[in-house]
């Protein structure tokens, strides 16, 4: 809570030097100066509120404290900054509020929610809030380790989850932040997830949006409590072990008359041309990046969630939607940059500011782009002339690997290519492995509903694809749902079909999800998961049989995994496969175990290597690859 000063001077939280900042595009931290702030001081208590509308004559601030009358109490200007400031006696937290904007245009008039709030009405209310989001955290141990920056030489299994439609309570009510905290520590460490990304929880107005059309970017959604009730979720994981990444939207916003849109009676946060300023895919207002002020405000908010919320990175929405200015668009639908290029030149700046600041005042987080474009090192760094992001989502190999799997596989020799072209890439940028939301929606169906073949297949299929992602190169993120082989396609109002672990397949795709995660992290061999040198084909040209067979390893450690994937439902006899070590080889996973739901054919546990030579490696294993089924093997005496 503020402090007044000065008894006969008007009160406010900004400086000189704020205003320049801001109005610069470098301010960093909106959130202490702009919105509602509650003070206790000489004045005696009451709240200060600051708002930017420069085309405005008159703002005023009108709530529950006036009736919610438009004119009783008014906001002064700040000089030539564009920004409306002033203090309201008696003002205190949990009032609602909202600002009265009369425009400089043609006698527009609007009210409007607070940009910058810090809390809100529970949709489809829209007023703001006035908070005091204060919290005593208990998570210096998390935040002491993730200061050392390992993130990315780290395991990094990530759950995505929709918070509204995850778990359900008894009468099929929302579960708020404190009721889920405990409930969802405990999954993910018994699933042995590193991480967990929330879709986005910033204050959205229309559920279906699923929070990708935002209203409130400093304001954590209602729905499941206050402010403080989601810091003490992320402190919750946190001490827990358990990371926390946030879907963050600075792609677009809602054209809702409470939000952003057409805010002053002018085109403020967003373009006035619609060639620039209207997105024809989601129906929605698009940022102005290159306005100072707008980027300011996005910074801020960028800062706010990692800083003030404890975040541990932010996964960027849409990012190639706002690298290309023909995104989604035909010939003259947009306008060219000043070189007469497609590249949005005020959203690369932006991104990289982003993730140069972002990366300074936290070190350890992860930013992750989801760019589904050939656009350049997007996880590289800004002075090698990179984005900047500590990774990016690889879309490739998730649309190459569901086209895969769809193949009945008797046809699937003659797309084989799709399994292995990614390696021609898979290290020019830092890779997360991705079977998002975006595949279970829209008619799309569920991973399992994608799988062909009979039940058995189906679920040996889905199977057979969670330990190929394992067995790639790169970070790792699951969808809720997928690790219990829900049948149905993903329903935002309604709980995951968790009575469907009643049945044995679906027990056992979570138990072989629970281990892959488990393996993962405990074998230094899949750890090198960004670099080259922590893999080597050993034969991927067995195109007739459907085969691959890869070596993960770990220099460092003198660590390798080799892994052989049948993609094919018959079962492989002495299927010979090239190593570099003798000795016995353990067979630490196998997709078609009993446990799993499989058939259990195998190898017994591992075998002795012979010192025949095959792939161009002094030794082989003869080894028997079950149907539509993955083994990992090790050397028996290398060390976890």
């Amino acid at each position: 809570m503020a402090k007044a000063e000065a008894k006969n001077a008007p009160f406010s939280l900004l400086s000189e030097e704020d205003l320049y900042l801001f109005n610069e595009g470098s301010h960093l931290e909106l959130h202490h100066k702009l919105g509602a702030h509650p003070v206790q001081g000489e004045r005696g208590q009451g709240t200060y509120f600051a708002v930017w509308a420069p085309n405005a004559h008159a703002v005023f601030i009108m709530g529950d404290f006036n009736g919610w009358d438009q004119h009783t109490a008014p906001l002064r200007p700040r000089g030539g900054s564009g920004i409306w400031e002033g203090f309201i006696p008696g003002v205190g937290v949990g009032q609602r509020y909202k600002y009265h904007i009369e425009s400089n245009n043609m006698g527009y008039q609007v009210d409007k929610a607070d940009p910058l709030a810090l809390a809100a009405e529970t949709p489809p209310l829209t007023a703001s809030v006035v908070a005091d989001i204060s919290y005593e955290w208990g998570d210096r141990q998390w935040m002491a380790r993730r200061a050392k920056g390992e993130v990315l030489n780290r395991p990094m299994a990530t759950y995505e989850m929709h918070l509204g439609s995850w778990r359900r309570g008894p009468e099929g009510q929302i579960l708020g932040y404190r009721e889920l905290a405990p409930l969802l520590a405990d999954y993910l460490e018994d699933m042995a997830f590193t991480h967990v990304e929330f879709m986005p929880v910033m204050e959205y107005p229309f559920g279906g949006s699923w929070g990708y059309q935002v209203t409130g970017y400093f304001a954590p959604s209602a729905r499941y409590g206050s402010p403080a009730d989601f810091k003490f979720l992320v402190d919750h994981l946190h001490q827990r072990g358990l990371g926390v990444i946030l879907d963050w939207v600075p792609s677009h916003f809602p054209t809702d008359g409470h939000g952003l849109d057409f805010f002053d009676g002018t085109h403020l946060y967003e373009h006035a041309d619609p060639r620039q300023g209207f997105h024809p895919d989601w129906r929605s207002d698009i940022f102005n990046y290159g306005r100072p002020e707008v980027r300011s405000f996005l910074l801020s908010s960028a800062m706010f969630w990692l800083g003030e919320m404890h975040a541990d990175g932010l996964r960027v929405d849409a990012v190639a939607s706002m690298l290309y200015l023909n995104y989604s668009r035909e010939d003259g639908e947009w306008i060219p940059n000043q070189y007469g290029g497609n590249e949005n030149l005020g959203a690369v700046e932006l991104l990289k500011r982003l993730n140069k600041e972002t990366y300074a005042a936290n070190p350890g987080i992860a930013n992750i782009a989801e760019e589904s474009t050939a656009w350049p090192m997007v996880s590289r760094p800004t002075y090698l002339g990179g984005l900047g992001f500590g990774l990016k989502w690889d879309m490739g190999w998730m649309h190459d690997t569901l086209a895969y799997f769809r193949q009945d596989p008797i046809h699937r020799k003659f797309h084989h290519d799709k399994l292995t072209f990614r390696m021609l890439y898979a290290f020019t940028e830092n890779f997360v492995l991705a079977l998002s939301h975006d595949e279970v929606v829209h008619g799309k169906g569920s991973l399992l509903g994608k799988m062909p073949g009979d039940l058995w297949q189906k679920f040996a299929n889905l199977r057979l694809m969670f330990s190929y992602m394992y067995a790639q190169p790169g970070k790792k993120l699951m969808f809720m749902g997928g690790e219990i082989a829900q049948w149905s396609e993903w329903n935002h109002e309604a709980t995951l079909d968790w009575p469907l672990l009643d049945y044995e397949p679906h027990a056992g795709m979570q138990r072989l999800v629970r281990d892959l995660n488990r393996i993962y992290r405990r074998e230094p061999a899949l750890q090198v998961d960004l670099k080259p040198e922590g893999f080597s084909w050993v034969d991927c040209n067995d195109t007739e049989g459907s085969v691959l067979a890869l070596l993960r390893l770990n220099p460092a450690a003198k660590a390798s995994m080799l892994a052989v994937l049948n993609f094919t439902p018959v079962p492989r006899h002495g299927y010979r496969v090239g190593v570099d070590l003798p000795g016995f080889w353990q067979e630490l996973f196998n997709s078609d175990a009993p446990e799993y739901g499989g058939g259990g054919v195998g190898n017994a546990g591992g075998m002795e290597a012979q010192a025949a030579a095959m792939h161009g490696r002094p030794y082989s294993l003869e080894l028997t690859l079950p149907p539509l089924g993955a083994v990992f093997l090790r050397p028996a005496n290398q060390e976890s």
